[in-house]
């Protein structure tokens, strides 16, 4: 069988290799989420350094201030990255916190309140008590280093019943129940507030398109249906907008595009990184909002110049489109409003991440029977027979 070679435009390969230098993501995870030949992206990333290195670009040589702010983010950079490994590191050890409580013991002898230990050493105080009054088992200490970690993994961001599924995937035979009732005890739990600002701005005079996907969300192959929209990122700097592009067969995101503003060109720059990842036959259908966006000339242009077929929700119909919005407010719930971002350059390189890092390749979907959506993909693609038109 002869697989036919995609060809990639100069914008799309350095798009590929900022995400690889500037936000330090690794080669195998930006091909595995972005289904590229890692010998291709090396080449790139060679090619790149190369150009870089014979003087292509080169600007002048730095003053003394700009030398200072350089070294300045390189040591915010590094501190950030030490704070992380060290959280991720003391929530999988499994006598994490059992060294909290002696140490809430410790401070309790020498006169600090218990809820003031507490408070500083992070844990609480019905946790401690509970920790005072007896010690678990050896089955109870199991259950929990794999509790633990399978939360730690997921960015504190999972809930009793996807930590149920991902200890089970390590063979760790346990009910929702239970489950709860141990994350309940070592205070496991999310917490996000909901923010609201506006994306879509419907109150133009161009043409829109019909509810073709007519809610049909449950497709039976790959880029035959995706959905797009666009939401805020709130950041020091300012908002910060993302727009995204899903397929509905497998809730992966295959574009994505972060701006300071919403012109046309962030929906179609996430919509052409889609289009040179996945190249879809004719016929596809490209579902979004009302927005004067998606409703510009210069979108529909694109969508008709590779024969993809325009589909727009009812007006004020959120439901429309909730697969979409459905992964905005998990996007939120698991990483956004868990952060502070100080500019737009901290929030792109984060949320990068979450989308090629944990989302795309890790992320439990129950839609997918508790897979992954490149986990769903791979194993569909597994299970297709092979066509005879198609060897040659």
């Amino acid at each position: 069988m002869t697989r036919k070679r995609r060809q990639f435009d100069a914008s799309f390969k350095l798009e590929v290799v900022k995400m690889i230098r500037d936000q330090g993501l690794s080669v195998g995870e930006v091909c595995r989420s972005m289904d590229l030949g890692e010998t291709g992206v090396r080449r790139w990333l060679a090619q790149y350094d190369a150009e870089c290195a014979g003087g292509a670009g080169a600007g002048k040589p730095l003053t003394a201030e700009q030398q200072r702010i350089r070294q300045l983010e390189a040591e915010n950079r590094q501190l950030r990255e030490d704070n992380s490994l060290l959280k991720k590191a003391f929530g999988l050890l499994c006598t994490g916190t059992e060294v909290s409580y002696r140490a809430v013991a410790h401070l309790q002898e020498k006169a600090v309140s218990v809820s003031a230990a507490c408070r500083v050493l992070g844990v609480s105080r019905s946790g401690y008590y509970a920790h005072r009054r007896a010690k678990p088992s050896p089955k109870r200490l199991h259950e929990q280093t794999h509790i633990r970690a399978a939360f730690a993994a997921s960015g504190a961001s999972y809930g009793s019943r996807r930590v149920m599924h991902a200890v089970r995937e390590q063979g760790l035979r346990t009910g929702r129940h239970r489950v709860r009732t141990l994350m309940r005890e070592a205070d496991l739990r999310t917490t996000w507030k909901r923010k609201f600002v506006s994306t879509t701005d419907s109150k133009h005079t161009l043409p829109v398109a019909e509810n073709v996907l007519d809610r049909q969300f449950d497709v039976a192959e790959p880029n035959r249906a995706w959905v797009s929209d666009i939401t805020y990122i709130r950041t020091a700097q300012g908002w910060l907008y993302l727009a995204v592009v899903l397929d509905l067969y497998s809730r992966k995101v295959v574009g994505w595009s972060m701006a300071p503003s919403m012109p046309a060109g962030l929906v179609m720059s996430a919509l052409t990184m889609a289009l040179q990842q996945r190249r879809p036959v004719p016929g596809l259908v490209l579902h979004s909002d009302r927005g004067s966006q998606y409703a510009s000339d210069a979108y529909q242009a694109l969508l008709k110049r590779h024969h993809v077929v325009c589909s727009m929700s009812r007006k004020g119909n959120c439901w429309d489109n909730s697969v979409m919005e459905r992964f905005f407010l998990n996007l939120k719930m698991e990483r956004v409003w868990q952060r502070r971002y100080a500019n737009h350059d901290e929030a792109r390189q984060d949320i990068t991440q979450y989308i090629v890092g944990f989302y795309n390749p890790v992320r439990l979907h129950s839609t997918l029977g508790y897979l992954s959506p490149a986990a769903y993909e791979a194993k569909s693609t597994a299970k297709e027979p092979i066509c005879l038109s198609e060897i040659t």
